[in-house]
C-alpha cells in the first residue's frame, strides 16, 4: 500500500492532486483562449453567460500583453464556473468542419494541377468521375496551358477549378454510401 491509500478513507476517491488542477484550469483558459478568437456569430451561437461573454469582448479589445494575460486568466476562472464540455464540442465541431473543407479544396488543387501537368490525369479523372465532361475538361485545359504561356491571368484556370468543384461535389452527393 502506497502512503495516500492509509490516508483515503474507504470507499471516498482521493482529491485531484494539485498537478492536475492546474492542467485542468490551463485547459479552461484554452478554451477562453478560443473563444476570444471567434467571431460575434460564432460566440452568439454559443449561448454564453453574460459575464463570460463581456470577458470575452474585454479580452478582444485589449492589446497590452500584461493586461491581456490577465484577462484570460480571468477567463479561465469564469470558464470554472460555466459546463464546458458543450463549448469545446462545439468548436471541435467548428475545427473539424474547417478542416474538412481545407481537405477538399486542397484534394480540388491537386486535380487541377495534376490536369495541367500531366497527359495521363484527364485518364485518370474519368475513371474516378465517370460523370466527367471530357470536352469541356479539355478545352479549359488547353486555354489554361496557353494562358500560362502568354503570361495572362488564370481565367481558364479557374474555370478549371469551378468545374471541378461542381462536378466532384455533385458526384459525392449522388454516390451511395460505401463502407469498407
Amino acid at each position: 500500500m502506497t502512503d495516500t491509500e492509509d490516508n483515503a478513507p474507504d470507499g471516498m476517491p482521493e482529491p485531484p492532486s494539485k498537478t492536475r488542477r492546474k492542467q485542468e484550469m490551463h485547459a479552461l483558459q484554452d478554451i477562453g483562449e478560443e473563444l476570444v478568437g471567434l467571431n460575434k456569430d460564432r460566440l452568439a451561437q454559443l449561448n454564453l453567460p453574460d459575464n463570460l461573454l463581456d470577458a470575452i469582448i474585454e479580452a478582444k479589445r485589449l492589446t497590452r500583453h500584461e493586461a491581456r494575460r490577465r484577462q484570460m486568466q480571468y477567463l479561465g476562472k469564469l470558464m470554472r464556473t460555466v459546463d464546458a464540455e458543450p463549448i469545446q464540442a462545439k468548436l471541435d465541431e467548428w475545427n473539424n468542419v474547417t478542416r474538412v473543407q481545407a481537405a477538399k479544396f486542397h484534394s480540388l488543387e491537386r486535380w487541377r494541377e495534376r490536369l495541367l501537368t500531366e497527359e495521363q490525369a484527364l485518364s485518370d479523372l474519368v475513371v474516378e468521375y465517370a460523370r466527367a465532361d471530357i470536352q469541356q475538361i479539355r478545352t479549359l485545359i488547353r486555354n489554361a496551358q496557353k494562358e500560362a504561356a502568354a503570361g495572362k491571368p488564370p481565367k481558364s484556370s479557374r474555370a478549371l477549378f469551378k468545374l471541378l468543384r461542381e462536378m466532384i461535389l455533385e458526384e459525392k452527393e449522388t454516390e451511395p454510401e460505401q463502407h469498407e
